[in-house]
Order: structure tokens, then C-alpha cells, then sequence
């Protein structure tokens, strides 16, 4: 919700709560048997206390547009037309609890509205700060188009020729031998995750091995292309090679998700020797592999080991990249590199699905990388994150040393606290939340963990930060008691 009542109004808040209600009902955006957000979460949208949300849902379920239940809230059940009209009324609730794509955890969806709630601190949040983001140098790159012919239909099927040729350019600086024709394009890595689960031929009921923790848990994609996720152990060095052969063999594995660059959530880096014996292991196993590399280039202290795509002479490996963690989330640039074959397929797929990014992100996104503008950028924001991530590491020593443990980031965004004690990750992100500081529960990336939680240092201002750490453990203590 983007509107709040006005406090200058001579109306009562109450009362234009209560118009902007019935308008959203009487419009059709909250049909018939439409379940209405919590009042706690409405006061908190709009800015009001909770009793001036009571007073405006309780006079309209006394209008009769609402009916309020204690066990399952409170739903339209009319609106200005049916109380005139005997006609049957259209029920959205049938088709939308129909659709194919399972929704977000209730969790992420309300992370992902409360981010962008005003006064919100945000410890969770997997993206650059604005002040990290290269504003000047895209104003001026995009002031030059005047001097320039640039081409704003649509792309071919794989995505910008000259981005594509930009990109397999950039990736070879890492070790990574491929053609601009075996790139495809996405709109963010989340995009290639998501065409990857509906165009690879696995069976409904296939088991996609993943890290975990992993941050592939946090999204239903392939449970709602009917396969599953099966957990693989997790060390200092990466992925547990014997928990990965025991699963594969339990579990018949289709695919290896892994994330061996600062890991999301846990920000472990796969060692040298583990990724060879990995990959190793996975041509033994006939075990495709998809390696998301969205953090690689934030190393603070010397570039991680070789990619698995770049040891890769089968063609095994599907390699994701991003801008996003670099670069720019609002680009919604992002690329696969693999087969050839493949890359054609999923092209294919993309082009039912959007006909593809837009054709002015792909076209800055390649300037930026032939002029010199993204390394320049990327190196920037190396050194200013591992100053902010020391800085927040000295906040976290002060507020959490008795209550949890975590990693010292050599790259990335996150800490990956563990707790001492187990606790009601619900109760821990509700009691913040409530205080205004946005938290990701561990239980986002692992189902069955109460002792976690990851941290953001990418975002927050300092200040943000110290203070949100503060509500952190005072939420901890509390729940202790």
C-alpha cells in the first residue's frame, strides 16, 4: 500500500481509512471473499494506532462490506453493487488458491512489503545501499545517449549482441571460455532460477540437491514445478562431499545447486580443493550442477578459487552471474552460460515469458562494461564493504558477543549468526518488526533451524545498524527469559 490518511485533513483518520477501504472494495481490487491484511499490519501501512484501524473496519463490517472472524480474520463479503444486486457474485479465491506458482512464505511477503515501509531499518536486506550504487556515473552515461544511436526494441532471443560479447569478455577475466551465442540474458539471476526450473527436462518429483542452509529455500520456485529440495551438508570448505554422495544416492538427484562464493546465507567460500573434488565427483555421478555466482566479484581481500564453470570441459555447469549485487538491482540484468543447446532453450522459454530485459538496461549494462565504468564501480564497493563490514563486526562484538556467534566476512553481504540458545525465530522477527528493525530468520534458508539468523551489513547505515543490533538483543534477552 502506497497511501497514508492525511493528518491535515479536517476528516477524521478513522474516516479515510475507512473511505480508502471501501474505494479499494468497491473498485474490484478486493473482491469477494478477499481475506484484508491484519489491523496491525494496516496500522502499521498507514501510520495510525491499531484502535483507529478497529474503529474504521468495524464500521464497515457494520455497513455490511466486512465480517470479521477470530480464526480467519476478516474478509469482503459485499460490496456496493451486491448489496443492490441479487445477482451471484465473482469469487477470485478458487483461482488464485489454483495457480501452478505456490506463494512466498508468509515471512518473505511480509519482509518484502515492509522493506519498503517508511522508517523501517533494514538487517536483512541482500542489496547495495544507495549510497553504494554508481548514481553519477550512469547519469552521465545515460546523458551521452544523445550523441549515440541507441537501439530500444526488442532484443534478439538471447539477449543485447554487444552485452552478450561484453559479457563473455568479462567472464574470461575469470577463468570462464565461452561464446556471446552460449550467454543468455536473464532480468537477475532470481529469472534464471525460475526459466531453469520450468525448461530443464526433470520430471515432476525430481530432487534438487542444494547446500544447507541455502537461499534456495527461501523461494517455491521448483516446489511449484512439483520437484524438491534435498539438503546437503555444509562445512568451512563447502559442500560435505560424503553428505552429497549419500543424498545423491537416497535421493536420486537430478541437479547440484550451490552458491560457492560467499554463500548466501552463510558467507563460506568453497576451497580450492573441494571445488576440484567436487566437480570431480559430480561428472562421476552424471550430476548436473548450477553454480549462482552472484557474489564472487565482492572478494575484500584477494579473488576466491576458480569458478566450477571454469574448470568445466563436459559442459556440466551452468553458471549464473548478476549486476545485481554489484552493480545496479534496478537493471535487472543477468546471465547463464552453458551448453549451447541449452542456452537456446531457455531462450525460447524467456521469450514466451517477457521477450525479453529491457533493451535500455542491456544497452547501459554494456557500456558500463566496455567503457570501464562496472570495474571501476565494483572495485569501489569491494573497499567500502569490507570497511563497513569491519565496523559492523565491532557493533556486533558489542551488543552480541553473549548471545551468539558468526562469521568474519571475507566477501559478500552477510554474518550468519548462531545463537546460543534456540528460540522462536516467529516470535524474534515479529517482537523487532514491532520495533521498527527488519529481520531475515535463519528458518528462511534452513526449515528446521531455531538458531540463526542472517545478517546484512550491505544496507544499513552504521547508525541504522548499532541501533537495530540493539533491538536485536533486547528481542534475544527478552525471549530468553
Amino acid at each position: 500500500m502506497n497511501w497514508t490518511p492525511n493528518p491535515a485533513d479536517k476528516k477524521p483518520m478513522h474516516k479515510q481509512i475507512q473511505e480508502y477501504m471501501t474505494e479499494k472494495i468497491t473498485n474490484g481490487e478486493w473482491p469477494i471473499g478477499t481475506k484484508i491484511p491484519s489491523q496491525r499490519h494496516l496500522a502499521a501501512a498507514f501510520s495510525v494506532n491499531r484502535s483507529t484501524v478497529v474503529t474504521a473496519t468495524e464500521n464497515l463490517i457494520a455497513e455490511g462490506l466486512l465480517s470479521g472472524n477470530k480464526g480467519g480474520g476478516t474478509k469482503v463479503i459485499n460490496n456496493t453493487w451486491s448489496l443492490l444486486a441479487s445477482a451471484s457474485q465473482m469469487n477470485w479465491n478458487s483461482y488464485v488458491e489454483a495457480g501452478i506458482y505456490q506463494p512466498n512464505s508468509p515471512t518473505i511477503r511480509r519482509i518484502n512489503e515492509a522493506e519498503f515501509q517508511r522508517g523501517i531499518i533494514r538487517l536483512g536486506t541482500g542489496e547495495l545501499a544507495p549510497d553504494l550504487l554508481p548514481s553519477d556515473q550512469l547519469s552521465e552515461l545515460f546523458s551521452g545517449m544523445k550523441h549515440r544511436s541507441v537501439h530500444l526494441g526488442y532484443e534478439h532471443p538471447k539477449g543485447n549482441g554487444e552485452l552478450r560479447q561484453e559479457l563473455a569478455k568479462h567472464v574470461k577475466k575469470r577463468g570462464i571460455e565461452t561464446s556471446p551465442s552460449s550467454i543468455l540474458i536473464v532480468s537477475g539471476s532470481l529469472q534464471a532460477l525460475q526459466l531453469i526450473s520450468i525448461g530443464l527436462l526433470l520430471p515432476p518429483g525430481a530432487n534438487i540437491l542444494a547446500e544447507k542452509p541455502s537461499y534456495l529455500y527461501s523461494l517455491p520456485l521448483f516446489q511449484s514445478a512439483q520437484m524438491k529440495i534435498t539438503g546437503v551438508s555444509l562445512d568451512k570448505e563447502g559442500i560435505q562431499l560424503s553428505s552429497l554422495k549419500d543424498q545423491h544416492e537416497k535421493e536420486k538427484g537430478a541437479v547440484l545447486y550451490t552458491i560457492p562464493n560467499f554463500h548466501n546465507p552463510t558467507n563460506v567460500t568453497m576451497s580450492e580443493q573441494r571445488r576440484q573434488e567436487l566437480l570431480h565427483r559430480c561428472e562421476m555421478m552424471h550430476l548436473p550442477i548450477i553454480e549462482d555466482d552472484a557474489y564472487g566479484e565482492l572478494w575484500f581481500h584477494s579473488p576466491p578459487p576458480l569458478s566450477l564453470k571454469a574448470r568445466d570441459k563436459n559442459g556440466m555447469v551452468l553458471y549464473l552471474g548478476t549486476l545485481s549485487k554489484t552493480f545496479s538491482p534496478g537493471f535487472r540484468i543477468g546471465w547463464i552460460v552453458g551448453p549451447e543447446h541449452v542456452i537456446e532453450r531457455l531462450a525460447d522459454l524467456k521469450m514466451q515469458v517477457d521477450y525479453g530485459a529491457s533493451s535500455l538496461s542491456q544497452w547501459a549494462a554494456a557500456e558500463a562494461l566496455k567503457t570501464g565504468i562496472y570495474d571501476k564501480h565494483v572495485a569501489s564497493v569491494r573497499y567500502k564493504l569490507k570497511e563497513k563490514s569491519q565496523q559492523t563486526q565491532a557493533i556486533l562484538e558489542k551488543h552480541l558477543k553473549s548471545l551468539a556467534t558468526w562469521n568474519t566476512p571475507n566477501g559478500g553481504f552477510y554474518f550468519w549468526l548462531t545463537l546460543h540458545k534456540p528460540i522462536s525465530m516467529r516470535k524474534l522477527f515479529k517482537h523487532c518488526l514491532h520495533e521498527g528493525v527488519l529481520l531475515n530468520p535463519g528458518a528462511l534458508y534452513d526449515h528446521e533451524t531455531s538458531q540463526h539468523i542472517r545478517i546484512s551489513f550491505s544496507y544499513a547505515t552504521l547508525a541504522e545498524f548499532e541501533y537495530g543490533i540493539k533491538i536485536v538483543a533486547k528481542s534475544l534477552k527478552n525471549l530468553y527469559k
